[in-house]
Formats: structure tokens, C-alpha cells, sequence
């Protein structure tokens, strides 16, 4: 069943796997270089919002980080924890 998904969209897997890789690069490591900020974080910050996301924590996956690992490492591993989700949900739609 998964050899067979995996050889009909082995392109598009590649791809997100590929995309995946590469998003510490843009999430963190150009992000820092230009000073990029969320907007809603912007926004907030404008507004004099105070800060509760450690507060309020839902998920274990802060901020695409996972608690051990290098934040590029983490990134990875939540991107890819994500497509998976995705993938399976969309699976389970179609099946």
C-alpha cells in the first residue's frame, strides 16, 4: 500500500521532503539575518499585547522547536511530523 502511494507521487513526496530540509534555512537562518517578525506578532506588539504563549502552551512543538534538538533539527522534525499529518489526513479522506 505505501510502495504503491510512494510510486505514484514520488515526485511530489521529493519535493515536500526537499522543502522540508531547506525550511531552517528560510525559518530561522534568513529569518534572523533580516529581522523578520511574525506580523500577528507585529500586530500584537502594536496593540501592547502582552505575551502568553508560554502561558497558554498547547503543543509540544513551540515555535517549530523540539525540546533537545538543535532549532535547525527541530524544524525538520516538526516539518516532517506536519506532512505526515497531512498526507494521513488526506489518506483517510480519500480512502
Amino acid at each position: 500500500m505505501l510502495g504503491e502511494i510512494y510510486r505514484k507521487y514520488k515526485r511530489a513526496l521529493l519535493v515536500a521532503l526537499a522543502l522540508v530540509v531547506v525550511s531552517p534555512l528560510f525559518g530561522i537562518y534568513l529569518a534572523e539575518l533580516t529581522g523578520y517578525h511574525e506580523p500577528l506578532d507585529i500586530a500584537a506588539e502594536i496593540l501592547g499585547l502582552s505575551e502568553v504563549t508560554e502561558e497558554v502552551n498547547w503543543t509540544p512543538f513551540l515555535d517549530y522547536t523540539v525540546p533537545g534538538l538543535p532549532s535547525w533539527l527541530g524544524y525538520i522534525v516538526s516539518g516532517l511530523i506536519g506532512v505526515a499529518l497531512v498526507l494521513a489526513l488526506g489518506y483517510l479522506i480519500v480512502k
